[in-house]
């Protein structure tokens, strides 16, 4: 999108993310992202192909010296990672170099394996899979991967890494939509029963439960069988209208 300043005459392009809930008879936002376009930088720095692949290189030879100030030091100012084995956002030096001083314990070595490469002006983006050998444990690590390279102080430095576990790591368990479907009765059946840990056993280790009657999201065991000891006493039956 483009704004205009009534206030200065000024013109400014940006990158957007609106994500909207339906709350209290409306639609409002609930996540908005907003950044400045890499294109309104007045001079571009050349860079092929080639030579992005080869930013990968230049990381993955910062995790060879198992410094992690080092490795850090190829994040850019404001660089976020987001990273294979954490579940807490580095949004700074510091918390960068946190990551990598146990990461680096296991002493990766990358590679990729495939991906896929866009160009812009002063940025650009390596996406694709790469796989880890651990020299610690011999281990082999499959991910995906993205970088975004930004152009800042006179060299290229990665501004956004995303890093993840392949899910084809777990093997598929097949499903049919009819026994889909069959899963709402089991978690019905377990409301018939009248015990809120039955019920909260129908519930994955890692679950989130925006309840109907409470307004406390339930994020552990625990909470959600305290969620279901209070609903249980109005000895609740569903049924599936559509879906």
């Amino acid at each position: 999108y483009e704004f205009a300043m009534g206030a200065t005459g000024k013109k400014v392009k940006g990158r957007y993310s609106f994500i909207y809930v339906y709350e209290n008879g409306e639609w409002k936002i609930n996540h908005h992202h907003s950044s400045i376009m890499p294109e309104g930088i007045v001079t571009a720095e050349p860079i092929t192909d080639t030579e992005v692949r080869s930013l990968f290189d230049l990381w993955n030879n910062a995790l060879a010296t198992k410094d992690p100030e080092q490795v850090a030091r190829r994040y850019s100012k404001a660089g976020v990672l987001l990273p294979t084995v954490s579940d807490v956002p580095r949004t700074d030096h510091p918390g960068i170099v946190d990551y990598f001083t146990n990461f680096l314990k296991l002493e990766p070595q990358g590679e990729i394996e495939s991906g896929n490469i866009i160009v812009g002006t002063n940025w650009c983006q390596d996406a694709g899979i790469y796989e880890f050998t651990l020299g610690a444990t011999g281990d082999k690590v499959k991910g995906r991967y993205t970088f975004v390279y930004v152009f800042e102080d006179g060299e290229w430095k990665i501004s956004q890494h995303h890093s993840s576990v392949m899910p084809e790591g777990t093997k598929p368990q097949p499903i049919t939509e009819e026994e889909v479907g069959n899963l709402f009765y089991l978690w019905n059946s377990a409301l018939a029963t009248g015990d809120p840990d039955a019920v909260a056993k129908r519930y994955a280790s890692k679950a989130v439960l925006l309840p109907t009657v409470s307004d406390v999201p339930r994020t552990d065991y625990d909470l959600i069988k305290d969620y279901f000891v209070s609903f249980l006493t109005k000895q609740p039956q569903g049924e599936i209208l559509e879906s």
